[in-house]
């Protein structure tokens, strides 16, 4: 009886099922209730090289810091009519670009990221594109600087693994499945600068984002750090001509291959210090004179790019071009945890022609005006010296 019962299939299959439902489970309950649609095998069952470069797409968004901020993030996506009411995709063949910082200054940090990886899989299934791109946060955060996670940031990923670890306890106890890994290992069960009220949550945040830690592994080793769709460069902080000269294909290899636990523990020299592609603001600096001449030498070593779109430095009057529009700044500090800026999002067509979809109610009664294939090109018009711009508001 006992040989027929392993010979059986169905019986073969039981640990993986099982381990199948408990993550599951896991999944719906630490990210407020999302049933995350199965991945496209033809794109899942090997570790993928890291996008870098896209063709032009007729309809590209670019969204700019998140942190954190799950209700704000929502308002951002709706302006462009990329989720319902329901939060599921509606953005049909659109590609969208989210240039890094969900991280932190929020208490929603890993149910954005459920969001977004919900998002990526209904766009696929659909045509279009999701691309989640690190931030400066990011890397802070598998290096376990937590300067800037919230209370409630830090109760979330307490949250998280509780859950995380009975899933792995439900798994230990079937027969045929590998002996889950020890979340913990390694981390010290205490903090001496630290208030104990916060060492469990210090310690989940660790376990999960250290490198080759599950949640970096799954969510942030996806990430890419350069980007190139059509004409257009996204980056976090910003390129300068040594980082082009190094090469973004291995930018993205080795960043991914770090958060995968595969380089060390230090994130790779140009993603630290003020220089680094994360945490550059010479373009995007509001207080600074925005230096076009080492923008123009970075852009100039891409072929067939034309402008650097960037995120990391919050713009209070919105998003806005300088360098005769080369420099595109699209932070406009959204989340309540920074600036509690009106969300607003970038559209790019498939003619090069940009737009700033915006929640301000002050442009409620302005039409959606592009800009036409003999006029100044970029933002220019739309964004003189920040005045008023014409835009088209959506509920």
């Amino acid at each position: 009886m006992k040989e027929t019962e392993h010979k059986n299939p169905l019986y073969k299959n039981v640990p993986s099922l099982l381990s199948s439902f408990v993550d599951t489970f896991v999944d719906f309950t630490v990210s407020g209730g999302l049933f995350l649609p199965n991945p496209d095998p033809k794109t899942s069952q090997n570790v993928r090289e890291p996008t870098t470069r896209l063709p032009r797409v007729d309809r590209l968004i670019a969204i700019g810091d998140l942190h954190g901020d799950l209700e704000k993030s929502k308002q951002a996506l709706r302006l462009a009519g990329l989720i319902n009411g329901s939060d599921q995709w509606t953005g049909g063949m659109a590609t969208v670009v989210q240039v890094g910082d969900v991280l932190d200054r929020g208490d929603d940090e890993i149910k954005i990221l459920y969001l977004l990886e919900k998002l990526k899989r209904e766009a696929e299934k659909s045509g279009g594109k999701f691309i989640t791109m690190n931030g400066n946060h990011e890397i802070m955060n598998i290096e376990a600087d937590f300067r800037y996670a919230t209370e409630m940031g830090l109760k979330e990923f307490e949250d998280w693994a509780n859950w995380y670890c009975i899933g792995n306890k439900m798994k230990s106890l079937c027969v045929g499945l590998e002996k889950p890994k020890d979340l913990f290992s390694g981390i010290p069960l205490a903090f001496k600068s630290m208030a104990k009220e916060y060492h469990n949550g210090v310690r989940a945040r660790i376990a999960a984002l250290r490198p080759d830690g599950p949640i970096a592994r799954r969510f942030l080793s996806e990430n890419t750090t350069v980007l190139v769709v059509g004409d257009s460069v996204f980056v976090h902080g910003g390129l300068l001509k040594q980082h082009v000269e190094y090469g973004l294909e291995r930018i993205n290899r080795e960043v991914r291959d770090w958060i995968n636990g595969l380089m060390g523990k230090s994130a790779p020299g140009y993603c630290k210090g003020r220089h680094a592609v994360v945490w550059l603001r010479k373009f995007s600096d509001e207080e600074k004179k925005c230096d076009c001449s080492a923008l123009e030498h970075a852009l100039a070593t891409i072929p067939g790019v034309k402008r650097m779109i960037m995120g990391h430095t919050i713009q209070e009057k919105g998003i806005n071009a300088v360098c005769d529009n080369r420099a595109i700044r699209i932070d406009v500090g959204l989340s309540r945890g920074c600036y509690d800026g009106l969300p607003e999002v970038l559209e790019i067509n498939g003619n090069s022609e940009l737009l700033v979809l915006t929640a301000n109610p002050l442009y409620q009664n302005k039409n959606k005006v592009y800009l036409g294939p003999d006029s100044k090109e970029g933002l220019g018009l739309l964004l003189p010296d920040y005045e008023p711009k014409q835009v088209e508001v959506k509920a």
